[in-house]
Parts: structure tokens; sequence; C-alpha cells
């Protein structure tokens, strides 16, 4: 690298423009040897692979730019501590006064989350989603919504793999319905199925499911149990049904994405995976990914679809389910930017 294309790195390193991998990175580098190695030690083998090669690419960071990261972490952490005490008014002003209102939302949505997944129904959250799926199965589809609206998103989906469809749609209908439940109720459904959850209560209302969670839940279902879950909610609610819709991001949606997003996105999916996904795809996404592809990717992508031969239907879900969660997670990095499918779901 010449010192002129150092200069211009330089130059170029604002925080406004840092990814998250790419914070997290600076935090690292900020913080020192000793405290960054506490702190990967915490991290799954990936994390830690994508956040080092990313320190790798920093040739320097400027003094205002280790600042401003380490004073986000500073405010993000204090505002996590009076959201989980005060509530989620005073860390969003706190949040606000530091970031500003946009980048605020952000952390806010991230830290709640992270509370979320950290509170309430903990035994559930431990259990092997089958047999969640088996002491669900015998109760209300009111009750089950509930439950599920305190899960992590992938354990609910799943949990409804393991349910009758029926009954499975049924509780996202009303997991879409869902917008604020009462702490209280939490503790009675608790202490009704015996699940010594320990939960944690405050007097403040929890906002729990809706629209998005069950569009974010089904992304993850294979193809053919999506389809069933929403003709299900469709013939109870047509106009939910479509409101889900709007906001699901599948496989087919990946050719509304940019370039640059694509080339990210097929950088961490290996050819095989990418062959079998596109079995079934449309030509116009066929072509998409091909337009962002080498010739010689393409010729071994050809090949690799070639030499499936014929495959299961299943598989080929699984690997459209696989690449779509990728995305999701890269857009939640701030890597990738996605808008939501439309109306029409193609696997």
């Amino acid at each position: 690298m010449t010192a002129t294309t150092t200069a211009v790195r330089r130059r170029e390193l604002k925080v406004e423009d840092l990814t998250g991998i790419q914070r997290a990175a600076v935090f690292l580098l900020a913080v020192g040897t000793e405290h960054a190695a506490k702190i990967t030690s915490l991290l799954t083998p990936e994390e830690v692979e994508r956040i080092t090669l990313e320190i790798a690419r920093i040739e320097y960071v400027p003094t205002e730019v280790a600042e401003a990261v380490l004073d986000e972490w500073r405010e993000t952490e204090r505002a996590a501590h009076t959201l989980a005490q005060g509530g989620v008014e005073s860390a969003r002003r706190i949040l606000e006064a530091a970031l500003g209102p946009e980048r605020a939302a952000e952390v806010l949505e991230r830290i709640e989350q992270e509370l979320r997944e950290t509170e309430g129904f903990r035994n559930l959250r431990l259990a092997d989603p089958q047999q969640i799926a088996s002491v669900l199965g015998k109760e209300y589809p009111q009750t089950i919504a509930l439950i599920l609206a305190h899960l992590n998103t992938g354990v609910v989906a799943d949990v409804v793999k393991f349910l009758d469809p029926e009954l499975g749609s049924e509780a996202l209908l009303r997991l879409a319905r869902m917008e604020k439940v009462h702490p209280d109720v939490l503790q009675v459904v608790d202490r009704s199925l015996s699940l010594e959850t320990a939960l944690s209560i405050t007097q403040d209302m929890r906002v729990a499911g809706g629209p998005a969670a069950v569009a974010a839940v089904l992304n993850l279902l294979p193809g053919s149990l999506e389809k069933e879950l929403l003709s299900g909610i469709d013939r109870q609610d047509s106009e939910l049904c479509e409101e889900v819709k709007g906001l699901m991001f599948v496989f087919e949606d990946i050719k509304t994405l940019d370039e640059r997003a694509l080339q990210r996105i097929l950088g961490d999916i290996e050819t095989r995976e990418l062959a079998l996904a596109l079995k079934v795809a449309s030509e116009e996404l066929k072509e998409k990914i091909r337009a962002t592809m080498s010739q010689r990717a393409i010729h071994t992508l050809d090949q690799e679809i070639e030499f499936l031969g014929p495959v299961r239907l299943r598989d080929v879900e699984a690997a459209q389910a696989a690449i779509v969660e990728r995305v999701r997670e890269l857009e939640e990095q701030g890597e990738i930017t996605i808008s939501g499918g439309g109306d029409d779901i193609i696997v």
C-alpha cells in the first residue's frame, strides 16, 4: 500500500460512516490488547474472525474517531442500565442527547431486544424447541402467542415447526394482533404453566408481538410451511395477512437489492449453497445475481447447478432460508440496507 493510499484511508475513516463491525473493531483497538482479549473471549469464532478482519483493514484510527466510539459505548451502556431500571423514555433521552434521534433509535431498538432476550420465561429459552411445542400444543392460541412474543425469533420459528399448522397460524394471528401486555398477565401465565421462570416484572406495559414480529418468524420458516401459515392467517384476517407479507423479506426479494449489497452477500455464501437455493428461483433473480459475478464465478455456479441434479424441495428451502437469515444479519449489522418484500411470495 502506498503512502498516498494510506493517507486517503486516514482521511476517510469517519465515525458516522462506520458499520457495526467496524465500530466494534475501533472499540477493541481503543481499549487495548488486554481488555480486547477479555471481550473477544465472549464472542463466537465467527464474530471474532469478522472483527479481526476489520482490525487488519484499519491502517490508522484518528483520535477523534476512537473517542467518539468510546463515548457512544459509554452512552449505550448507561442507556441500557437506565432502560432496565427507569424505562424506555429515560433511556431514549440519554441516547438522543448523545447520538442524535436517528442513531439513538437504532441503538435503543438493539438494547430493548437484548433485554427482552434476557428476561422472563427463562427455562423455556433453554428448552428444546420440540419440547416447548409439546408443552404449548395443549394451550389456547392466545396463551401460545403470549409466550412466543417473549422468546427469541429463531426459537419461535423452531417451535412453530413442531406445532400443528392450524394451531400455529392461530397463534401467529394473535401474535400479530398483540401490542402491549401487562406484566401481571405474564406472571399469571408463568404460574399457570408451572415454568418457574423467575420472571423479571416491572410496572410498565410490555411491548410484544405485532405484524413485524410475525414477519420475522415466517422469514425463517421453510417456504411450504410459511405459505400454509399465511393461508391460515389470511382466512381469518386478510388485511392483517397482507400487512405481514409487506414486512417480510423472502429469498426472491434479493433481486431488489443493489449491486454492492449483492456482492457483500455473495461473499458469505458458498457456491453449492447458492446453486441449491437458485434451483427454483426466477430467471430474473438468477440474472441479477449473475450480473454481479465474474465470468469464472458464473461458470462455476452453472456447473454446480448442473451437477446437483434432482434435489429435495426441503433442501432448497433450507438453503434459501439460510441465505435470507444471512441477509437479515448483514442488515442488522448495518452493512447492507434492504426493504420489505412485496405481497407476492415466490419460493
